[in-house]
């Protein structure tokens, strides 16, 4: 019998949350190809790789036609006309967006720093993520729902009329993406708005996004690519799609200043997929590797130097998404150690920061003040985020030894490398000393390295930006964490099985979830949802794992099957 008070959640959910009832977009929808994807990679771990594979190749079909359209050219005249104006190109997202949008300011200012064009182009691209920097290593719950907090973070940001701000957001609803959007058009900003599911869609189904997509100030971008090969998994070919128009548009603007050729970027990403499809028994074994460390009740530790944001972003994501334990800080003792993690060996964790980020922390310093006059909801006013650059400098990611990393013989470390970095690879030979397991996985020209437990030879194209080496270690590390994560039993089908419902989309997805592994209607997956994380949280997880919502529905509804077979 459900309680009074969950009766009501129940039924305001499914009344007055309409907006956030998501399952009609594609990227929310199942995907055919990957349909046994579970069942592909307990065949073989290779198998498994190539159905991840062939659904990258989705990306590409989709950019050989933005890639030559006019609003796309339109994106990268508008960038040029403001860098030329002394104006800044502001990339806003959320969740794996937000982390596409710190990566891209990123890329602009590690070019910036090495084509010596420092002053003044460095400071004209900037990011903002909803939740600042925090929100890197760990999500911050339900600010995603809050248009008021995108607007909040763009007046901070001082967004102007000479500004540009580059709005992307998968689902194409994200609220706090969409209230950058507002408050940079109130500033007379030129704005554009990237999204993954077909606009026609949302301009039907969405009041938010009908608002934004038929404002004629704003320049659509859509990048729809069909379904995830995880359904909802927007991290995965979503964000790719992202990564290489915004990058290609960001790259080419840039070639324009040093006065270089445009590369092919349909071409380039072409040849990183064939590349990528030849050698997937590279990633497969590391797939077996990692998971088999994981099902002994391991850890995993990745060191590396350059691209480390892209291996930290890929690391920080799978905690959301597969519900794993969340980096925790280094003065946390109650949390659950995290599976993975990722170090630099060479840097301290201040001086870790500054090189990855190219630039000082952006967190947000709110007081209950300024959450109280942005009208955030009750839970957000008792119980203020701890999101400040202090709290984010707790999570040790530097060469800090950090010993609860190898505090037992079943613990692994992986060296990670994509250009020659004989530094790294000293400090990698006195720390994997500490490990019983420890391995190398090498993505590039390695010819001249002997010792390469897993490797995928390749050979980049020049890019300023060096776009394509940042595509091509996300489709690996997305093929790779994915893959052990259906081996350890996150997936069902091709469904992430074990869902955190931290916002109103969540909820949805996890709703949806149990309608389609224990057949319920969306009203009783509902119930079910809304009883079961009323029940988790009345329960202490302190040096625990949580304990995912549709998991503990999934095992509640078996319990009552079974105990009506016994009563019949």
């Amino acid at each position: 019998m459900l309680s009074p008070k969950i009766l009501a959640d129940v039924d305001h959910f499914i009344n007055n949350e309409k907006q956030f009832h998501l399952g009609f977009l594609p990227t929310e929808q199942a995907n055919p190809k990957s349909k046994n994807l579970d069942k592909d990679f307990q065949e073989s771990t290779a198998k498994g790789v190539a159905t991840l594979q062939l659904i990258d190749r989705d990306v590409l079909k989709m950019a050989q036609k933005v890639l030559v359209s006019k609003n796309y050219n339109h994106l990268i005249e508008e960038g040029k006309k403001t860098i030329r104006n002394h104006g800044r190109i502001i990339f806003s997202g959320c969740g794996s967006t937000g982390r596409l949008s710190i990566l891209l300011e990123s890329m602009w200012r590690d070019a910036c720093h090495r084509y010596d064009k420092e002053d003044p182009y460095a400071d004209q691209v900037e990011s903002i993520m909803t939740g600042g920097d925090y929100a890197l290593v760990k999500s911050v719950e339900f600010f995603e729902d809050y248009a008021v907090f995108g607007r909040r973070q763009v007046e901070e940001t001082n967004v102007q009329s000479k500004d540009m701000l580059v709005a992307i957001t998968e689902g194409g609803e994200t609220s706090s993406v969409l209230g950058t959007v507002d408050e940079a058009l109130h500033r007379s900003a030129s704005v554009f708005l990237l999204f993954n599911n077909p606009a026609d869609l949302l301009r039907e189904n969405l009041e938010r996004c009908k608002k934004a997509i038929e404002d004629p100030r704003v320049t659509v971008l859509d990048l729809s690519c069909g379904p995830m090969a995880v359904a909802g998994s927007t991290r995965m070919q979503a964000t790719t799609s992202e990564l290489l128009i915004a990058g290609a548009a960001l790259e080419t603007i840039f070639h324009t200043i040093i006065n270089q050729p445009i590369p092919d970027y349909a071409k380039q990403f072409d040849d990183v997929l064939t590349k990528l499809e030849t050698n997937r028994c590279a990633i497969a074994k590391a797939v077996s590797w990692e998971s088999e460390l994981y099902k002994k009740g391991g850890k995993v530790t990745y060191y590396a130097n350059r691209f480390m944001l892209d291996i930290f972003t890929d690391t920080t994501e799978r905690a959301p998404t597969f519900m794993i334990p969340p980096f925790r800080k280094k003065d946390d003792t109650e949390s659950p150690v995290p599976w993975s993690f990722v170090k630099n060996p060479l840097y301290s964790t201040e001086e870790t920061w500054q090189k990855i980020m190219n630039r000082n922390l952006r967190c947000l310093e709110w007081t209950h003040t300024d959450y109280k006059q942005m009208d955030a909801p009750k839970a957000i006013l008792s119980n203020l985020p701890q999101i400040q650059a202090k709290e984010l400098l707790k999570f040790e990611i530097g060469n800090e030894i950090s010993s609860e990393r190898f505090a037992t013989g079943e613990d692994g470390a992986m060296m990670i490398m994509m250009d020659n970095d004989p530094a790294l690879v000293n400090e990698f030979t006195q720390i994997k000393t500490r490990y019983k397991k420890a391995r190398s996985f090498f993505i590039g020209d390695f010819k001249q390295i002997s010792e390469k437990d897993f490797y995928i030879p390749i050979k980049h194209s020049a890019g300023a930006l060096e776009l394509i080496k940042h595509l091509t270690i996300k489709l690996v590390l997305n093929t790779f964490s994915t893959g052990t994560m259906v081996c350890v039993n996150r997936v069902s089908g091709n469904w992430m099985s074990w869902v955190s419902c931290s916002n109103k989309k969540l909820i949805d997805r996890g709703i949806r979830l149990l309608m389609e592994l224990k057949g319920l209607t969306y009203k009783e997956g509902c119930n079910a949802i809304f009883s079961a994380m009323d029940d988790l949280n009345q329960m202490s997880f302190t040096e625990k794992e949580e304990q995912s919502p549709v998991q503990y529905a999934i095992a509640q509804i078996d319990k009552k099957e079974s105990f009506t077979d016994i009563k019949h």
